[in-house]
């Protein structure tokens, strides 16, 4: 669950000890006693809003602060506020608009970290199943990546390192679907070229395993047998515990004894992993 910053809590109960009993005289228009209204009051009820989840009404209540007090310091809370009310109502687009605007008006302000994890988070809750299109997933690893170089000793930082980890690994599963599906129907050279995508770029995912298997099965399929002995050795290196070294290695082991051609080829495979 995303929590507000500490300070923007503050920001609600300092809002409750500054409100004031006021008076306000008939105005012509509903801007004009808005205008009327002390800062900290529009704040309060925006605030309000929040808490009851009435998100939508929240966004548009600390709009209409921003707008009508744009250089009170309330603004530049409400600012950030419109963004995480947004985001709680799923309106992800709207959040990242607003987000923007914050990042841009206030690159140094306090807030700044939380305004770029809530970015992040934006596209991380958007991320589909890994058999759909994977662009969410991307701009999700790119913003999550930012953060973590922009404010990296920051609470946001940590938490975003391990959803870097799982974006990854999300990736990674997407590129494995497609290089299945090149196997499956004899395609392996564009099978080999995703799955040495995981293997040289997702090194730390859950994948990669498979990835190598894969890998043998293709260089054998091509009748590659020193790439796939080569590449088996790695992943018994790697992963010695893997059933998916027990299978390349059978797969090897089995194309080596049909290979009449090639003696000893089955303690060539064994010095590679020795």
């Amino acid at each position: 669950m995303l929590l507000i910053p500490a300070r923007l809590v503050r920001g609600f109960a300092a809002a409750a000890v500054l409100f004031l009993a006021a008076s306000c005289s008939t105005t012509s228009t509903d801007d004009e006693a808005d205008v009327e209204r002390p800062v900290h009051e529009m704040y309060n009820e925006a605030a309000d809003a929040l808490q009851d989840r009435e998100f939508e009404t929240a966004a548009g209540l600390f709009n209409d602060l921003d707008r009508l007090h744009p250089y009170s310091p309330w603004a530049t809370k409400a600012r950030i506020m419109v963004a995480y009310a947004h985001y709680k109502a799923r309106l992800y687009d709207d959040a990242l608009i607003a987000l923007q605007r914050f990042i841009q008006l206030h690159p140094g302000n306090r807030d700044a970290a939380y305004a770029y994890y809530l970015r992040a988070l934006c596209h991380y809750e958007q991320i589909s199943d890994v058999s759909r299109d994977q662009s969410m997933t991307q701009r999700a690893l790119e913003t999550l990546e930012e953060l973590v170089r922009r404010f990296p000793e920051s609470d946001y930082a940590r938490d975003a390192a391990l959803k870097i980890d799982l974006t990854k690994d999300h990736l990674a599963g997407g590129e494995m679907i497609v290089g299945r599906y090149y196997l499956r129907r004899g395609h392996f050279l564009a099978a080999i070229n995703r799955f040495r995508r995981i293997v040289e770029s997702y090194q730390t995912t859950s994948q990669v395993p498979e990835a190598l298997h894969r890998l043998v099965e293709a260089y054998t399929s091509l009748g590659l047998a020193e790439e796939a002995r080569k590449t088996a050795a790695v992943l018994g290196h790697n992963y010695p515990g893997s059933g998916w070294y027990q299978d390349s290695y059978a797969l090897v082991v089995e194309g080596a004894s049909r290979d009449r051609s090639r003696p000893g080829a089955i303690e060539r495979f064994a010095d590679w992993i020795f």
